[in-house]
């Protein structure tokens, strides 16, 4: 007996809003824009189909456009506006706060946590999964002996980061310490309700927050992580790119329901 073969599982991904071409235009806009795409390349090559989600105002409800699917990946951008933190929105150091972007990106969230579904955060999707449970962001990080943001026209800032013993990050990599590529200058600050820091770069900085167990049935309780660092890019390692996605989907498969779609 044939075992029956499935379509692809479906993963949503919130698309980025900022026109990178729109006059003064961060650079850091265009960047964000790109590695979108490698992001989206990465949820097919874990075996996924990607599910491009898109503000409710452009006509499909986001319930209708998440319906069929199964996990989330929340991915880098711009800053989100520190009125939802309760902080200075005029910091000198903000750039492309887009309202727009923290509604959809949120919404997808909460949709995620809501409905126990798998979500992987990435940097700016790691901080608003933090701030949507009650936490905060430094506005902008200090300069310490740990680059976060790339200097001298380097792509990316490497350095390592400690994975807690026994959290989901460090079973995802099978180490406890990892090389990862950064470039942010905000980072988790007051650590939001239910979640655990799970890595820290040797400066202290957050750099990988974990929904906790549920206290009564960890059972119950969806994969829901958040990175700092951006593992699309293909430095320090392209074998470190694929660990976080191909965790998720193993999670999004384990979530088939019953005589559905994957």
């Amino acid at each position: 007996m044939s075992t029956p073969e499935y379509p692809a599982p479906r993963v949503g991904i919130p698309v980025r809003l900022s026109d990178a071409d729109a006059p003064g235009a961060d650079q850091r806009v265009l960047e964000a824009n790109r590695i979108f795409d490698d992001v989206v390349e990465l949820i097919r090559a874990a075996g996924a189909e990607p599910v491009l989600l898109r503000p409710e105002s452009e006509g499909v409800p986001l319930d209708a456009q998440v319906a069929d699917c199964r996990g989330f990946v929340v991915p880098g951008g711009g800053d989100v506006d520190p009125a939802l933190y309760g902080a200075d929105s005029d910091h000198p150091a903000l750039y492309d706060v887009n309202p727009a972007q923290d509604r959809l990106d949120a919404a997808v969230i909460r949709h995620a946590l809501e409905n126990r579904l798998p979500m992987l955060g990435i940097c700016r999707g790691m901080q608003l999964l933090n701030i949507l449970r009650g936490g905060s962001l430094h506005l902008d990080l200090p300069k310490t002996s740990v680059a976060h943001d790339p200097v001298d026209g380097e792509e990316w800032a490497v350095h390592e980061v400690a994975l807690a013993a026994g959290s989901t990050v460090a079973g995802v990599f099978g180490a406890d310490r990892i090389p990862v590529s950064s470039g942010h200058h905000q980072a988790v600050d007051r650590v939001g309700e239910g979640l655990v820091v799970s890595a820290r770069a040797d400066d202290g900085t957050v750099e990988a927050i974990e929904v906790a167990p549920d206290a009564e049935s960890a059972a119950t309780t969806a994969w829901s992580v958040g990175v700092q660092w951006h593992p699309e890019a293909f430095v320090p390692s392209a074998e470190l790119r694929l660990p976080l996605f191909r965790a998720l989907l193993e999670q999004v498969r384990f979530e088939r329901p019953a005589g559905g779609r994957p």
